[in-house]
């Protein structure tokens, strides 16, 4: 889905991955993570999408840097993301921006 973000200026956070093989519990976390990120204050909504090859794009949407400073400190989230450093990732970056043009369109099918 694609996230139904308000007017600009917000913020994105771009996690970018490539996998390591086996799931190992990755699918469990990686919906807790969303299941968690949607209860924060200032969560706007996510994008994600993981190719075939292992690489993976998360994009997760926020009202604030502040925002993102509390979701970083979650602790139930920084386990998750030392989880994933030891387990999960064989490579990770994350990237944060902010938002200060956005536009689409939908069609109407």
């Amino acid at each position: 889905m694609i996230a139904d973000t308000p007017s600009a200026p917000y913020y994105a956070v771009i996690f970018t991955s490539l996998r390591t093989g086996g799931d190992q519990g990755y699918a469990a976390a990686a919906d807790r993570m969303v299941e968690l990120a949607r209860e924060q204050p200032g969560f706007l909504g996510v994008e994600s999408a993981r190719g075939n090859d292992g690489l993976g794009i998360t994009v997760s949407y926020w009202i604030s840097e502040e925002a993102i400073l509390a979701w970083k400190q979650h602790p139930e989230h920084r386990e998750i993301r030392e989880r994933g450093r030891s387990t999960w990732y064989a490579q990770c970056h994350t990237r944060v921006c902010r938002v200060d043009r956005a536009y689409g369109f939908t069609q109407n099918l």
